[in-house]
């Protein structure tokens, strides 16, 4: 089953939609999973009906619309593995020994709010945070991930970088 992991797409207020190459990975993922910081429901319809399944979370810029839609911490089994996701898992010292402590019966966990692409491994537990597509903040690229899951396990984990942030609305 091949995934597509989002996070931080801020729509509108940082980029007017999503880049054409994130729309094209949603229309080939089996499930997009978003971590949060929608920012407007109207973006999180446009996933509903173009996506084949979506998992997704509400972040701390997303307000009561998105929160009544969308649970704080999500959770699937999918092809054997038992994925999880939310916004913020806190600092980053620590957080793979904290995440797991939290999560004990997840395999993997899809998470986002900072920005910043991150792929580590602790004690089973896989930690995933596909950057932002749309506000690189600090990092040298807009990302978004790419994953396979199968036979109980992630494979080919894939980041990928935009070259050209989607333009920021005036």
């Amino acid at each position: 089953m091949h995934l597509l992991l989002l996070a931080d797409t801020h729509v509108p207020k940082r980029a007017r939609d999503l880049p054409p190459e994130v729309w094209a990975a949603v229309d080939d993922a089996d499930l997009v999973v978003h971590a949060g910081d929608w920012v407007v429901p109207e973006l999180l319809d446009r996933l509903e009906e173009r996506a084949a399944r979506l998992l997704g979370v509400w972040g701390n810029n997303d307000g009561p619309r998105l929160r009544e839609r969308l649970p704080e911490v999500g959770t699937a089994v999918v092809e054997g593995v038992r994925l999880g996701v939310v916004h913020e898992t806190g600092p980053s010292s620590g957080r793979e020994t904290r995440m797991r402590a939290l999560y004990p019966d997840l395999d993997l966990l899809v998470f986002g709010h900072s920005h910043i692409p991150w792929d580590t491994f602790v004690a089973g537990l896989r930690l995933l945070n596909p950057g932002s597509p749309t506000d690189r903040r600090r990092q040298p690229y807009c990302t978004y991930m790419t994953l396979t899951l199968g036979d109980g396990a992630v494979h080919d984990v894939e980041l990928h970088r935009l070259e050209r942030p989607t333009a920021r609305r005036t």
